[in-house]
């Protein structure tokens, strides 16, 4: 016999005992994935839809800011974004709910020295007091001084809501000489709205005028100096008080213009204030840059595990783009379960950090932005979910307890920016925060805090709590609309980018070709896929040794699958040390202690406990999400365990058959080519042992030595493991291969 007949006589040999004997393994490994499967589908948790109930309508509403001094085209521009609102509202108008429009007269020292121009201002309060806007409730919230014929505008609005330390008046004080014609504008506008008397508006204009204030038995009425005595001889006066004295021009504080004088509706501090006076939610009082300037939009998707790099590349993308395309809208598209609080902290800090008074930021869930991905949706300017995306709750990632209380410092300070609930934001990655809806007893409006958030309010007393919101699982669209949120819901895409009159394709900020690669193996149908052609290939390559191409392409397939999964934040090395030890316990069992012993099944565990870890990123299910990825990780170990069943069936059915294949691999003889073959292959007969009896001398592991008489002789147990010692007999002969059975 050559070396290559004996090469081929060895390669039959190693199959041949492999596919006797494990076959055994891969229908108890296929029977254990099938059956882990079932349990893990059977076990699978929904997240709860949080709580029932629609939104209660609420009216629309826009902010725009007056930048001060008015000059140049302010007033033009600022027409220009009442009229894109209105187009808006025309549009989407579903009810019947009067429009509410917020002008924000933001003012300060350096803004007042400037001079705002006359005609510009004119030109503007006409506009907001004429006809277009007869429909519209108009607000003028003050914030800072505000002077000069800047107050022309805020004349011309229908209410006034002020902040305590803001000061209005001294409207006349950059002109040298003030004439009848200023006097009657001034005296026309106030006249169109009322909320403040015309004395008292002459008052700030004029400083030679005198204003009192007299006490009728109607109420109160204003005049100037000439009129006290003509209002004295029509009305009964009990009190006459001077409240502009000569050589003044009056100027009022917003406390003065709420508490003393009744001209302003609300005092409020901040936009969550006035957002309470007007009973909205928070975010609708967030500026629209884009209102008169056109839409730049920008799309970025954040899909996948959160990771450190995906998050330090997409914020480097979103800098540039943003600087290069000079983009004023940026719709954040998220699809992810998270997986990082620190890095998607980093990006929501990034996002709350931008202008909204130049850049205004909108996120799109239409999936899922689970755990820490809810930070980067909350921390955008608005927020848009359809009704089966899932908002907070359990994700792809744990925080221990000891770090929530760190995370909760920078939570806290994007919500403030962003004019949110610190505690509703915490509670989308805090499973014990609890959530109660509290009403303000005197304006009826509803907000969700904790009790931590609820002791900060300056108004603590009037919030009364009225049930508790269920955060655990995450929000479901409606609740998230519920709890103040959302601004709308959208089913897909196209339905957002309707809602925003945006195109439907944008160019999107993205990870590049190398991510979405990663992305693409990560998923558990092309884990699946890679495992199961590994398997197949691997055991072709065992039980035909020196092909080659069956044993690196079984390499390559376990090398993606944990390439891919250890980019993907679900794996380490401790899984590929696993898998790999797994591996060659299996084959120690196979050639070097053959019997179905502690490295057979030891090594099957671990390669299949290798699998399981590098598919999910927790040991042990704990939540609903986490109970939902089981399915995909027992996905990977069936997978694997058909391209075994698979190999198998393919090596007896298929290959030995197959004229293509039978120079790379050995016929399976029939049992009379087997019988001539152990024959043949016999240097000493032992016919005449057949049905004597014996003793073990050594176990049988199932080979070992007998003795029979004063022979001892070379055995092999039909299947049992045999201590030594034990009573035998001799059940078969076949040459020099001697079978026994325990006695």
């Amino acid at each position: 016999m050559n070396a290559a007949d004996r090469f081929d006589r060895v390669a039959y040999r190693c199959g041949g005992v492999f596919r006797q004997r494990y076959l055994r393994y891969g229908l108890v490994f296929w029977l254990v994935s099938s059956f882990g499967c079932l349990m893990g589908a059977t076990s699978q948790a929904v997240a709860s839809n949080g709580p029932q109930g629609e939104p209660s309508e609420m009216p629309p509403i826009g902010l725009i800011r007056v930048s001060l001094p008015i000059s140049g085209n302010v007033d033009r521009q600022i027409q220009a974004s009442v009229e894109e609102l209105l187009a808006r509202w025309q549009r989407d108008r579903s009810g019947q709910v009067r429009p509410i429009l917020v002008l924000e007269f933001r003012g300060s020292e350096e803004a007042v020295a400037a001079t705002s121009q006359f005609e510009r201002a004119l030109s503007l309060a006409r506009f907001l007091s004429g006809e277009r806007l007869a429909q519209v409730r108009t607000i003028a919230y003050l914030n800072g001084p505000i002077r000069g014929h800047a107050v022309l505008p805020v004349l011309a609005c229908e209410e006034i809501m002020a902040h305590p330390d803001s000061r209005l008046g001294r409207a006349g004080e950059t002109e040298p000489f003030i004439d009848d014609t200023l006097r009657s504008v001034y005296r026309e506008i106030s006249g169109r709205r009322g909320g403040i008397p015309a004395p008292v508006v002459l008052g700030m204009l004029d400083a030679s005028l005198v204003v009192y204030r007299l006490r009728v038995l109607g109420g109160v009425t204003y005049a100037l100096e000439d009129q006290v005595d003509e209002v004295k001889q029509q009305e009964t006066v009990s009190e006459v008080d001077r409240i502009v004295p000569p050589g003044e021009m009056a100027e009022f504080s917003g406390s003065q213009l709420r508490m003393k004088f009744g001209f302003a509706s609300h005092l409020v501090r901040d936009r969550a204030q006035l957002a309470a006076a007007l009973r909205v939610v928070p975010q609708a009082l967030i500026e629209d840059p884009t209102l008169g300037q056109g839409r730049r939009p920008l799309r970025v998707d954040v899909t996948g595990r959160i990771q450190a790099e995906t998050i330090s590349w997409l914020e480097r993308s979103l800098r540039d783009e943003i600087q290069s395309q000079a983009a004023n809208f940026v719709c954040v598209v998220i699809d992810s379960p998270g997986g990082s609080p620190a890095d998607s902290l980093r990006l929501a800090a990034y996002l709350a950090s931008l202008d909204s008074g130049k850049i205004r930021t909108v996120a799109f869930v239409a999936n899922q932005a689970r755990a820490d991905a809810a930070l980067i949706a909350l921390a955008c300017d608005e927020l848009v979910m359809s009704d089966r995306a899932v908002l907070g709750g359990p994700g792809a990632s744990r925080i221990p307890t000891g770090q929530l209380a760190d995370i909760q410092i920078p939570v806290q300070q994007i919500a403030e920016n962003k004019q949110r609930s610190w505690s509703l934001m915490m509670a989308m990655i805090d499973p014990n925060l609890e959530i109660k809806r509290f009403r303000h007893q005197e304006l009826s409006f509803y907000r969700y805090f904790s009790e931590q958030e609820h002791a900060e309010q300056t108004d603590e007393g009037r919030w009364q709590a009225e049930g508790v919101l269920p955060t655990a699982n995450g929000l479901r669209g409606h609740a998230a609309a519920e709890a103040g949120l959302t601004v709308a819901m959208a089913e897909t895409f196209n339905d957002f980018a309707n809602f925003y009159q945006l195109e439907s394709q944008l160019t999107a900020v993205r990870p590049n070709w190398a991510h979405r690669v990663i992305e693409f193996l990560a998923a558990p149908e092309v884990a699946g896929a890679l495992l199961f052609i590994g398997w197949f290939a691997l055991m072709f390559e065992l039980m035909s040794p020196g092909v080659g191409v069956p044993g690196f392409l079984a390499s390559v397939c376990f090398l993606l699958f944990f390439w891919s999964s250890i980019l993907h934040g679900t794996a380490g090395w401790l899984e590929v040390l696993l898998f790999v030890a797994g591996v060659v316990f299996i084959l120690i069992e196979i050639f070097v202690l053959p019997g179905f012993g502690a490295f057979g099944i030891g090594g099957g565990l671990l390669v299949v406990s290798s699998l399981v870890l590098a598919s999910q990123t927790f040991v042990w299910p704990q939540n609903p999400y986490e109970w939902s990825k089981v399915p995909d990780s027992l996905l990977v170990v069936a997978a694997s365990g058909a391209g075994i069943l698979a190999s198998l069936v393919f090596a007896k059915q298929v290959l030995t058959r197959a004229p293509v294949f039978r120079r790379v691999a050995l016929a399976t003889p029939d049992e009379a080519q087997l019988e001539q073959m152990r024959y043949q292959e016999s240097l000493v007969h032992f016919e005449h042992l057949l049905g004597k009896r014996g003793v073990t001398t050594t176990p049988l592991l199932p080979a070992g030595k007998a003795q029979f008489g004063d022979e001892i002789v070379d055995v092999i147990s039909d299947g049992e493991l045999v201590p030594v010692g034990t009573a035998i007999a001799v059940s078969e002969v076949h040459g020099n291969e001697v079978v026994v059975r325990t006695i």
